[in-house]
């Protein structure tokens, strides 16, 4: 029941982050909603069709779809309230970040994935949605130009993977993982770390 409740959590809050951009780029309330579904559940049905889960499980879960709908409609009215409370918004965002990796992660593993495939899978569910929230805006992936975000996705799930690998306890090594997630990702906020870029660009 605790991780369904953070899992739920963890949606919201990603729900949160697709409606708020869907609010900046002036779409109208069904399009707030619809990235707000995109963003919170797109990694989830990207890792279930790649693991050949059909349909994909928040498809089938009715309070994941409530979560993420509800919160896009919620931001869609209260959107001046909610961007005030944007510190809490990224802790929580980078508690959902770990939750959705190491979830993802282990999930692959247990459907055969091989540790490889379920590190990229893992990082997957974690980073998709936000990629395909700014594909729709028509921006380059925030993930893939700013922030040590999919990095720390990335570390998390080899966490996870070789923790598996070497027999520990799950329940351990998938909290282990998500510490290890949400801690680079808080330290990067309060650093304003960014991964390198190529040096002696024009422009």
């Amino acid at each position: 029941m605790l991780l369904i409740v953070l899992e739920l959590i963890g949606i919201a809050v990603f729900a949160a982050s697709g409606a708020v951009a869907a609010v900046r780029a002036r779409l109208d309330v069904f399009g707030v909603t619809i990235l707000a579904l995109t963003t919170a559940l797109g990694g989830g049905i990207v890792r279930d069709v790649l693991l050949g889960v059909h349909p994909p499980t928040s498809l089938r879960n009715w309070p994941y779809l409530l979560v993420a709908g509800g919160t896009g409609l919620i931001v869609f009215w209260f959107h001046p309230q909610v961007a005030r409370l944007r510190r809490s918004v990224l802790l929580l965002d980078a508690v959902g970040l770990g939750l959705f990796v190491t979830s993802g992660t282990t999930t692959a593993l247990a459907l055969g994935a091989t540790p490889y495939a379920a590190c990229l899978i893992g990082m997957t569910t974690g980073i998709g949605g936000g990629a395909l929230r700014d594909l729709l805006l028509r921006e380059i992936p925030l993930v893939l130009r700013r922030e040590i975000y999919a990095v720390a996705a990335l570390a998390g799930a080899v966490v996870v993977a070789v923790g598996e690998w070497a027999g520990l306890p799950k329940g351990l090594v998938a909290l282990t993982g998500a510490s290890i997630i949400i801690t680079i990702r808080l330290i990067a906020l309060w650093r304003k770390w960014n991964a390198p870029v190529a040096r002696g660009l024009e422009g």
